[in-house]
């Protein structure tokens, strides 16, 4: 392929239908992306030859520069001291220890020890974005090993930096590296101090200056200013890009603009990113790897093996227990993103020889293949293998029966958070009994010792549910709005108590006919539930008679808020993902003179056949509400039609122009 146009489609075609594919199969989308790359790159399929790639891996180097920014975004001082003990204590060991091995290996064998750092840094990277992605999901953020494992990865982001000032300087002549290396780090040190001691006050004045010209464009296009401009600015001193955006997401970190500068820049961020990893794919010869595959598989094994093992020692010195230690040593042991970026780095000034590059990166993307699976099976690895975890899985259930044991017509909360304290304080008002299940062990600790009802445990296991008293108990709350979680606590509740009624917490409606049809008696949107509380507060200080209020409020929840499902969209209203966009809204049509539906009733229309229903109809300036099937509509009628986009455009058409 020649045409620039054709390379780009190939592109857009082969990450959409990837990303789609892992999306199914519930895999990070980078993994994707690096298949893509080694699908139609020069090696393989070759739709994107070798004179051509380098233009596009100079385009992709952009995705680790915003990727850097947001990492700066995240650096906090107060974070970094809070978490201090694992982030400068296991982080730091586990870095420093896995850049020392490969160095001293690469030194007794005889080879440069300036490819064995580099290498050793490759290493010394796990996935944030896999890792992170997983434990989110599975709920263990807020885990012990959890806490243990973004710590780690913490530190692994911010060894990235000197890294990056490193590895270029190790590639000079050993004669001349003392001084190249004392440059680097003293360049370094002169714009961090110039960039951080000067940059903030004149940042933050500069960002208020944007923000009050009201411009969402001037705002976007001053992000994207002050983050190239800066990794140009480090470039141009002689250090890497990615440490200019790195600096200028720490100066902005600062600032009350973080959470909006992170909306804005994530769109091009993960773009980009996507883009950079199809081209780590793009060059990867598949051949050479089937010509060397047992090295590669060596190069696959060791080093998972060896940070596995010392991420395992390293975490139980610093105290956790066995059963967390294998969790958090099979969670960090595999590969990173920016393993890659330092590997091209390294090969890009030639510390790596390019025959030893393609079995590396194959072990490498092996490795990654393989963090979901490790990560997934990491409890029934360990329980299988720590004698002392059914020990410690049986204590935490003893101590959820012991509060359980007595308890009878009593409330289950799964999650004690805010909304589940809230709510918790609400039944002792009633003299009504609950425990609660929570996975932060600092907030069960605290509010145990407080003499909350509230015992360490997921709510999402059987066993856990079952010591809780589920099967005595008369009702349970799920307060946390998370839907797959949700719904796997369903299951169990109507598998232990089938007449249990279940109350579960949403954000919104995308999913209530899901989890109602999955068992629960109430689903309570946020965004329903505010609104009612925002619309009782102003009719009440409008002059309304509270009982109507409260009569109104009533009547909206018993119709299961039939009366606030859909809303008209706007520019405003961003889609955040697919659910989101399939969610119910409302929209208007005005009936001209010669529309279909004119002289017609809502039954002869059948606009529920097409998925969309008729809310209201305004005629000469009156609403009228809940039309029946008899109603005739009149020329100059603007029908109001609730339902999902393709419904009412399909609705539409047949309201002004017939059709099927």
């Amino acid at each position: 392929m020649s045409n620039p146009l054709e390379l780009v489609l190939v592109l857009l075609a082969s990450a959409v239908l990837v990303v789609v594919a892992a999306r199914s199969l519930h895999l990070p989308p980078m993994l994707g992306y690096l298949l893509v790359g080694v699908a139609i790159g020069p090696h393989a399929l070759h739709w994107i030859p070798e004179s051509r790639e380098s233009g596009y891996a100079y385009l992709a180097e952009f995705g680790v520069v915003f990727l850097m920014f947001s990492i700066g975004l995240e650096f906090s001082l107060p974070k970094l001291f809070n978490m201090r003990r694992v982030v400068f204590g296991l982080g730091m060991g586990q870095v420093l220890l896995t850049v020392f091995a490969p160095t001293a290996l690469a030194w007794l064998l005889g080879y440069p020890w300036q490819t064995g750092f580099a290498l050793g840094g490759a290493l010394a990277m796990s996935s944030t974005a896999i890792v992170s992605k997983l434990l989110a999901e599975r709920m263990q953020l807020e885990s012990a090993h959890g806490r243990e494992i973004i710590g780690v990865l913490l530190f692994q982001d911010l060894a990235v930096v000197p890294l990056l000032i490193l590895i270029p300087a190790l590639a000079q002549p050993t004669e001349h590296l003392a001084p190249v290396l004392a440059l680097a780090l003293a360049k370094a040190a002169v714009v961090l101090l110039l960039i951080l001691f000067a940059g903030q006050k004149l940042m933050r004045g500069w960002f208020h200056i944007v923000a009050r010209r009201r411009s969402n464009e001037l705002f976007v296009l001053n992000v994207l200013l002050i983050t190239l401009g800066l990794a140009w600015a480090t470039e141009l001193a002689g250090l890497s890009l990615a440490l200019g955006a790195f600096l200028a997401g720490m100066l902005i970190s600062e600032t009350e603009y973080k959470h909006q500068v992170e909306e804005d820049i994530k769109p091009f961020r993960d773009l980009l990113l996507g883009l950079f990893f199809v081209t780590i794919g793009m060059q990867l010869d598949v051949s050479v790897v089937i010509d060397r595959f047992a090295l590669v598989l060596l190069l696959f094994a060791a080093p998972v093996l060896f940070k596995f093992a010392l991420i395992a020692v390293l975490s139980r010195l610093f105290g956790a227990t066995p059963g967390n230690a294998l969790r958090t040593a099979l969670a960090l042991a595999q590969a990173g993103e920016f393993g890659f970026v330092l590997l091209v780095q390294a090969g890009g000034v030639q510390l790596v020889d390019a025959a030893l590059l393609q079995p590396i990166l194959a072990a490498m993307l092996l490795s990654m293949l393989s963090a979901p699976f490790l990560i997934h099976y990491s409890d029934k690895l360990v329980l299988r293998f720590v004698g002392s975890e059914w020990m410690l899985r049986s204590l935490a259930l003893h101590q959820i029966a012991v509060s359980g044991m007595a308890a009878a017509k009593h409330v289950v909360l799964c999650g004690y958070g805010r909304t589940g304290q809230n709510l918790a304080r609400f039944l002792e008002q009633e003299g009504i009994g609950y425990i609660a299940l929570d996975l932060d062990p600092e907030r069960v600790r605290e509010a145990a010792a407080a003499g909350e009802a509230v015992v360490y445990g997921d709510g999402a296991r059987r066993e856990s549910l079952i010591a809780a008293g589920l099967a005595r108990a008369s009702a349970l709350v799920i307060s946390f709005p998370d839907i797959p979680a949700a719904l796997k606590i369903l299951h169990h509740a109507h598998a232990i108590n089938p007449a249990l009624p279940v109350i579960v917490r949403t954000l919104d409606d995308a999913d209530m006919e899901r989890l109602q049809a999955a068992g629960a008696a109430e689903v309570v949107p946020d965004t329903f539930e505010s609104s009612l509380m925002l619309a009782s507060h102003a009719l009440v200080l409008m002059g309304v008679p509270l009982a109507r209020v409260v009569r109104s409020v009533r009547k909206v929840r018993e119709n299961r808020y039939s009366l606030l499902r859909g809303f008209f969209h706007g520019e405003g209203d961003a889609v955040v993902d697919a659910a989101e966009q399939r969610q119910p809204r409302l929209h208007s049509v005005t009936l001209t003179q010669g529309a279909y539906a004119v002289g017609r009733t809502l039954a002869e229309l059948d606009l529920a056949a097409l998925g969309a229903g008729v809310t209201r109809v305004r005629r000469r300036g009156i609403r009228v509400g809940e039309p029946g099937p008899e109603t005739r509509f009149d020329a100059g009628d603007v029908v109001v039609l609730l339902g999902e986009p393709d419904g009412l455009a399909a609705a539409e058409i047949r309201l002004l122009q017939g059709g099927k």
